[in-house]
């Protein structure tokens, strides 16, 4: 049986690995036009940031190191084409420009997503960015390292982690954001009190231009300002494109595989595609939202590394499913955590809920323990079921760790007055006697009566 995996970042690498142990005889082939195989993609900007010097470290899995587990890698090759009827493929070798052909069993698409590049004059200017691979890392940070003027277009979990590097390595940085806030993917009331942390935190480094975006980019070899819709003018020494990212479907979409409604490839709970013996994992495939009950396309690392183990699993003969995604994120801005799980007050009304939702803002642990720090919690649940539908914690304090007490609230669907009896642990160094996340349930409790 020969199994062939396209794309090796985390869903690819995670299936490919997990496929070998599993068939130890099969075939099993990578093919990655990238120059690396199963890396850290999250770690780029922490790299950037100065957190360790070499940006090898990122690489979890080497092509030495599948080829030691049998499984052979190919770097710096492009499939192009994929031909379901003869179960074939069209791969262009990115060093030479040869085209061959390939035959397959199975197949597993893990092409992952790209960033959203927009059509504006100067884009290819040099020092104008996007953060995907180790190389698009490692030109930052030289580039950090040489100048002290820079734009982030869009300042979502990407932006504001490539802010905190810059701020850190000494650069200067306008954000440019289409939207009123920055981290727009938390309600706005959230969103606001981190773009107010940020500003007062580096009140000299740091600019916010919110509503507007980059109409062009000047330079004559090398960028050296940016012009915005607005007709604010910017001089910078580099511009990073952060503004989102998109799945990378074509390939698969030109095969006649089924595209969701979300843009991205539509599979089932065992990541089969619409298509016999092609498989689909990682950012590239829509996902199923929990609390939703709806097709969602929410890419992340975690996600992607458990739809590689359920699809290696399945293509291998076994039974796994992969039962869906909460949309559970954490990232921070120095000591400022922002984190989130479930759905935003404003995606349960996308999604056709009546939300109801109280914002309590309290301490992590006991007000007389010396590290205290204030945290602020957003509690949302559904006005007719009183189901809880997600929460947002932000702050200095322990955020993420009250985030992580309510997903297996929404996974078991509790409502408000379920969860209100969780046994949660105090002692003084680690809560206060009613912990944060139990205040804001009992005050939505409250609200609802």
């Amino acid at each position: 049986m020969k199994v062939i995996v396209i794309g090796a970042v985390a869903a690819g690498s995670k299936a490919a690995a997990k496929l070998k142990r599993l068939q130890p005889n099969w075939d099993v082939i990578i093919y990655t036009s990238d120059y690396n195989v199963s890396y850290s993609e999250c770690g780029l900007p922490y790299y950037i940031a100065g957190a360790f010097k070499d940006a090898q470290k990122l690489i979890i899995r080497t092509p030495q190191d599948f080829e030691k587990q049998g499984v052979k890698v190919h770097i710096r090759h492009l499939v192009s084409e994929i031909h379901p009827d003869k179960k074939e493929l069209l791969i262009k070798n990115l060093e030479t420009d040869i085209l061959f052909t390939e035959t397959y069993d199975k197949l597993i698409i893990a092409t992952g997503a790209s960033p959203f590049i927009p059509n504006i004059q100067g884009i290819n200017l040099q020092n104008v960015f996007t953060l995907r691979t180790i190389e698009d890392g490692i030109s930052i940070k030289n580039a950090v390292l040489q100048n002290k003027h820079a734009v982030i277009l869009g300042c979502g979990y990407i932006g504001i982690e490539l802010l905190e590097a810059f701020v850190k390595q000494g650069i200067s940085v306008n954000v440019i954001q289409s939207s009123d806030v920055i981290m727009s993917v938390f309600d706005r009331d959230l969103a606001n009190i981190i773009q107010k942390y940020v500003i007062q935190k580096n009140l000299e480094q740091v600019r916010i231009i919110n509503n507007d975006t980059i109409s062009h980019i000047e330079g004559k070899e090398k960028v050296e300002k940016i012009i915005t819709e607005n007709d604010k003018e910017i001089k910078t020494d580099m511009v990073v494109l952060s503004a989102g990212i998109k799945p990378n479907i074509q390939i698969a979409q030109n095969a006649g595989i089924e595209i969701g409604k979300t843009g991205a490839i539509k599979v089932n709970s065992k990541m089969e595609t619409n298509i016999k013996d092609i498989y689909a994992c990682g950012d590239c495939v829509e996902k199923y939202h929990i609390v939703a009950e709806q097709p969602c396309w929410i890419p992340l690392g975690s996600t992607a590394n458990k739809e590689g183990r359920c699809c290696a699993i399945n293509v291998s003969g076994g039974h796994d499913e992969f039962e869906g995604v909460l949309g559970s994120a954490v990232t921070k801005y120095f000591d400022f955590t922002m984190s989130m799980t479930g759905l935003t007050e404003k995606q349960a009304i996308k999604y056709g809920f009546q939300p109801v939702s109280v914002i309590v803002r309290k301490n992590d642990k006991a007000g007389y323990m010396p590290d205290v720090e204030s945290i602020t919690i957003k509690l949302t649940a559904d006005k007719n079921t009183r189901k809880i539908l997600g929460a947002q914690g932000l702050g200095q304090g322990d955020a993420d760790k009250r985030i992580n007490v309510l997903t297996s609230a929404l996974l078991s669907k509790m409502t408000i007055q379920e969860f209100f009896g969780n046994d949660i642990t105090y002692s003084p160094p680690f809560s206060t006697s009613i912990d944060p996340m139990l205040t804001a349930a009992q005050n939505l409790m409250n609200k609802f009566n």
